[in-house]
């Protein structure tokens, strides 16, 4: 694990950051509230462009908790069962839509509690649709976040939570909105896990990480 960077240095690398790319998006397709906790919810050990190619047709027909009740679980499935361990995402998604009917008048909670109360949303998805959807500043600890974090010293930690709290005390408040897309796209397509692509990197001098790539 490398030694958190010292502030200077975050500012400059996430000037780069913002430099590069402004206004980053999240890659999962979604149309509201509900589609984006739905879509991260599924995303669990899945691939984005996998979710995306399960949820194309079923978000044509699946817009509120209550579409997803009258579809039912077994129509569902037939939709995500190119998505690992759907059965399991299919049940918690349908027990999700019947407590946001119920409970929530078919909207989605703007609260991290509220969120992880609900079937298949952990801390992370529930972070996503607080940053994604409401614009705050939460951060959702993927392996990805998790490896750049640890690699380049950004956010060490030996676990999520940990990486979670150092993006949180030492990223400066500018950068706190957009900070976990700079950093899961840094680490999908450039800090990738067996042989990153160091000379690509645009953070390079900055980064601690030992075993830099030619």
């Amino acid at each position: 694990m490398a030694k958190q960077l010292p502030y200077p240095t975050l500012v400059e690398i996430f000037t780069r950051f913002r430099d590069a790319e402004a206004e980053p998006k999240g890659e999962l397709n979604h149309t509201n509230a509900y589609t984006l906790t739905v879509a991260v919810a599924l995303s669990a050990q899945a691939t984005d462009a996998g979710v995306n190619k399960a949820t194309e047709k079923l978000f044509q027909i699946v817009e509120a908790p209550q579409d997803m009740l009258d579809l039912g679980e077994e129509k569902l499935i037939d939709h995500i069962k190119t998505i690992g361990l759907y059965r399991n995402k299919a049940k918690n998604v349908m027990k999700m839509a019947r407590i946001l009917v119920d409970d929530y008048g078919g909207e989605v909670p703007s609260s991290r509690a509220a969120l992880q109360s609900l079937p298949g949303v952990g801390r992370k998805t529930a972070n996503v649709v607080l940053n994604m959807w409401w614009g705050l500043p939460a951060q959702a600890v993927d392996t990805h976040i998790f490896r750049v974090g640890n690699r380049s010293g950004i956010a060490p930690g030996k676990d999520v939570d940990a990486v979670e709290r150092a993006i949180e005390d030492n990223i400066p408040a500018e950068f706190q909105q957009h900070a976990h897309h700079w950093l899961i796209l840094h680490g999908r397509y450039i800090c990738v896990a067996r042989k990153p692509k160091c000379k690509a990197c645009h953070i390079n001098d900055l980064c601690q990480f030992e075993e830099k790539t030619e």
